[in-house]
């Protein structure tokens, strides 16, 4: 099967991340469907752009908290001011 055709699975953590009452990411975990593959994770900036981590997880927490590392110790801005970058 090639790679586009392939269906994902989404996380139960994936979706909307709102600070101070506006939303300013989404928030995507995912694997291929039908797979114990690992979890990737993106996080999407409302208005564009994206971060991509070419890490993958074994757990779909593992990679929330990896999300929310990040934004404690660089904060929201790491995911908005910035263009398209990978993340380890």
């Amino acid at each position: 099967m090639d790679h586009e055709e392939r269906e994902f699975e989404h996380s139960r953590l994936s979706g909307p991340f709102t600070l101070d009452g506006e939303t300013v990411v989404d928030v995507e975990i995912y694997r291929y469907a039908e797979t114990q593959d690992c979890w990737r994770l993106e996080v999407v900036h409302i208005s564009g752009g994206c971060t991509k981590w070419q890490q993958t997880f074994a757990t779909e927490a593992d990679a929330y908290a990896a999300f929310i590392s990040i934004l404690e110790t660089a904060g929201i801005e790491c995911f908005t001011n910035a263009p398209p970058k990978s993340r380890h």
